[in-house]
């Protein structure tokens, strides 16, 4: 396989790096929800915050990066259907991971709470105090974060699928230590 055919390692780290800030905000997010109101939940919705900041921010990276960086072709030979199917989702994926972010962000606006980067740097309230629009804006971050799992869940099982059953190098574009399955 040659360069052409795979990202740059900075595609691929940004890649990686943005897919283990959500396996760690999800879960986080759930199981905080259910908490009762502690010192110790509001220590972990701050720690939800500064990774939601993180996952915005490499989102905008990677928008750049991208913009800059033309992706490798798609595997010769995929059905057309697959490549629109690919180019959807991955519009999806960054739109997803720019408004899970902003929309958890416009909710502590909204309710009054800012939010403060790794208790270090304030960021501006993008929105002012409304009590009612907060709760409108929980089940939107809700309702956004379930559809970039799913999204997610697609996107890895089109991936393996790739790998697995098609045995073409998309999977490997991604994960350069494997070799494309013969």
């Amino acid at each position: 396989m040659n360069q052409a055919a795979s990202y740059t390692r900075t595609a691929v780290a940004l890649h990686w790096l943005t897919a283990l800030a959500i396996v760690c905000a999800f879960p986080l997010g759930l199981y905080m929800s259910d908490l009762p109101l502690s010192p110790r939940k509001l220590q972990l919705y701050s720690y939800h915050k500064w990774i939601g900041i993180v996952v915005l921010l490499l989102a905008v990276v990677r928008l750049l990066w991208r913009g800059t960086h033309r992706p490798p072709p798609l595997p010769a030979g995929m059905p057309r259907w697959q490549e629109i199917a690919a180019r959807l989702m991955h519009h999806g994926l960054y739109l997803l991971l720019l408004a899970v972010p902003l929309s958890g962000w416009l909710r502590s606006s909204a309710l009054g709470i800012q939010v403060v980067w790794f208790g270090l740097i304030p960021l501006p309230d993008l929105i002012g105090v409304d009590k009612q629009l907060g709760q409108l804006l929980k089940e939107v971050h809700e309702s956004l974060t379930t559809t970039l799992l799913v999204l997610v869940l697609i996107h890895t099982a089109a991936a393996l699928q790739h790998h697995f059953f098609a045995r073409d190098a998309t999977l490997v574009r991604m994960l350069p230590f494997l070799k494309p399955k013969s």
